[in-house]
């Protein structure tokens, strides 16, 4: 089986497929078998990776709290990418993992061809930030008492339900999937990523100078997520924003035709060099003569 050698942990990874590599990054609720749906479409044109985090099931969990954390998950994709020999890829991710996209795009530039963040920024916003924080911090005490995650819970929550409601046999692959994961670095990675990560509020200079084309694509009913991303696309001039509609948090899941028929999209534009960042006539506040005449 194929690992990557990281700081304090070996990282498992798969592939398929062959031609311009894709990196695919999962959730805090997923782990790489949450990307089922894009590896049987991509692996047909791209050569595709997943892989599992520290922590989830076929990866290394540390037991020392000190190895988990945003940055170790940042190290990590990189570590995989040069397991595979990888020099740049165009990189995917939701939630946790599409955070961990942007986090790539902006410090890893030269690894990085394009990328596309899924329903990321869940406790960013300034106004709810500390009852975020608190609330992970509160969940990862609750699964330390316990020793098991309440899969069935997180899978009934605001932004988990819709999945329910389309896909019943999706939603409970999902929980059983969830419930699999060790309990002890579930409550590390809430307490030292989801409670430890900075916002993306606190990282506008780095988002900004962001060079690689960027897709932000995001569920209508995806509370915590929709202000961020409308922000990131107002910010980023790399950036597109795609919204759909009567969808939750896990968009892939959900709706895999449009999740894959808008990557797909995306990732021809970047590979045939038709993708353009926003024209400056276009950003933010700008009027038109007519408007100003008006």
């Amino acid at each position: 089986m194929p690992f990557a050698q990281s700081d304090g942990a070996r990282i498992y990874y798969e592939e398929t497929g062959r031609g311009t590599p894709i990196l695919f990054i999962h959730e805090f609720g997923g782990d790489l078998r949450s990307w089922d749906a894009q590896l049987r479409h991509f692996g047909r044109s791209w050569r595709c990776l997943r892989w599992d985090a520290r922590g989830y099931p076929r990866s290394e969990a540390p037991q020392e709290e000190s190895l988990y954390g945003q940055e170790f998950f940042n190290r990590d994709a990189i570590a995989v990418l040069d397991a595979a020999g990888i020099d740049k890829a165009h990189v995917v991710g939701l939630s946790m993992g599409g955070y961990t996209a942007l986090m790539l795009a902006a410090k890893y530039p030269a690894r990085v061809i394009s990328c596309v963040a899924a329903g990321a920024g869940s406790g960013a916003l300034k106004s709810s930030r500390a009852q975020f924080i608190a609330e992970a911090k509160a969940n990862a005490a609750a699964m330390d008492r316990a020793g098991m995650i309440d899969a069935q819970a997180m899978g009934l929550s605001p932004t988990r339900v819709q999945l329910q409601n389309k896909d019943p046999r999706g939603w409970q692959a999902f929980v059983d999937h969830l419930s699999e994961h060790a309990a002890h670095a579930a409550a590390k990675t809430l307490r030292t990523v989801q409670a430890g990560r900075a916002s993306l509020y606190d990282m506008e200079a780095e988002l900004k100078a962001v060079v690689a084309p960027t897709l932000l694509l995001v569920g209508d009913e995806d509370e915590p997520c929709l202000d961020v991303n409308l922000w990131l696309k107002r910010l980023m001039p790399v950036a597109k924003l795609g919204v759909l509609p009567g969808t939750g948090h896990a968009v892939n899941l959900e709706e895999p035709a449009q999740f894959n028929a808008l990557v797909e999209a995306f990732l021809a534009d970047v590979e045939r060099g038709s993708w353009r960042p926003r024209d400056p006539r276009a950003k933010p506040g700008a009027l038109t003569a007519l408007a100003k005449m008006d």
